[in-house]
């Protein structure tokens, strides 16, 4: 991970096809959100918002299970508390872990992530940095799914950062998209147009997703963040289509560490490249 302090863990398991992803940031960190599919999963986020009171972030949880995996911010919780890390109460410190979860409930057993493979993940951080393929959140993701389970590609968890001067722009994704990957080289692909019109077939919608986190060694604050939210879609959607449709949850986790001073439209368009740049890496043989 390029962004300094930032660590990042995994729990898998390649049986269920599921798994999860811990991102642990140093003390101080500060992060917002943007959410733009129609169907997410989450927790935490609300107090993200620009204008909530609390402004660090302890950890970022990326989780399959859909709902269910985001018990295992749990477990991750228990892991930081043990740390000393979190707001300071009266009863104790009270970490502070936003969560994203994907759909992957049809990709193996039909299992989730728990509170104590949230803490295995948590631990895992102090290891080897894997930062791409088939494992944590993205073990059991796919892309291309409006193509149905003998057309869809394997996704996955993917990675890449975006370096101007000293600011350092990071982006790790869960890939799990209703859509093809877009290299951005030809016409925007209408095939899906098909399997958008109503009437939809609900039981098979509201499976698919996209989420992530960017990080930035940049110091920004929690109006900044949301913006570079915001910029992070804007690489989901050059790298995605159909992008953000009622079917996905897509959503992104900005988070600054606060050493480099810049502007905040340089981090979001660095976001925004980053972003692209990972989604489409799993469209690299």
């Amino acid at each position: 991970m390029g962004v300094a302090g930032v660590r990042v863990g995994h729990w898998t398991d390649p049986v269920g096809l599921t798994g999860c992803t811990v991102l642990l940031l140093p003390p101080g960190s500060t992060g917002s959100c943007e959410v733009r599919g129609g169907a997410p999963a989450s927790r935490e986020l609300d107090v993200l918002a620009p204008d909530k009171t609390v402004d660090t972030v302890d950890a970022v949880v990326l989780t399959g299970g859909s709902a269910f995996g985001l018990a295992c911010a749990d477990g991750v919780m228990r892991y930081l508390r043990e740390q000393g890390r979190g707001v300071l109460t009266p009863g104790g410190p009270v970490p502070i872990v936003p969560t994203l979860g994907l759909f992957d409930l049809g990709a193996g057993e039909p299992i989730a992530p728990t509170a104590d493979h949230g803490y295995a993940a948590a631990g895992a951080a102090a290891g080897d940095q894997v930062l791409h393929g088939r494992i944590g959140a993205g073990t059991g993701a796919h892309i291309g799914q409006w193509r149905g389970p003998d057309g869809r590609r394997p996704g996955g968890i993917a990675y890449a950062e975006r370096r101007l001067g000293e600011v350092v722009v990071a982006a790790l994704c869960a890939v799990n998209a209703f859509g093809d990957i877009d290299d951005g080289t030809g016409e925007i692909s209408l095939d899906a147009v098909s399997i958008l019109q109503p009437p939809v077939d609900q039981s098979g919608s509201r499976t698919h997703t996209t989420i992530g986190a960017v990080l930035t060694n940049a110091r920004l604050g929690k109006t900044d963040c949301h913006i570079v939210a915001q910029g992070a879609h804007d690489g989901l959607a050059r790298a995605i289509t159909p992008p953000h449709t009622r079917f996905d949850g897509d959503a992104f986790i900005a988070i600054a560490t606060g050493t480099v001073p810049t502007a905040v439209d340089i981090v979001r368009l660095l976001a925004l490249s980053a972003v692209a740049g990972a989604i489409r890496s799993l469209a690299q043989p």
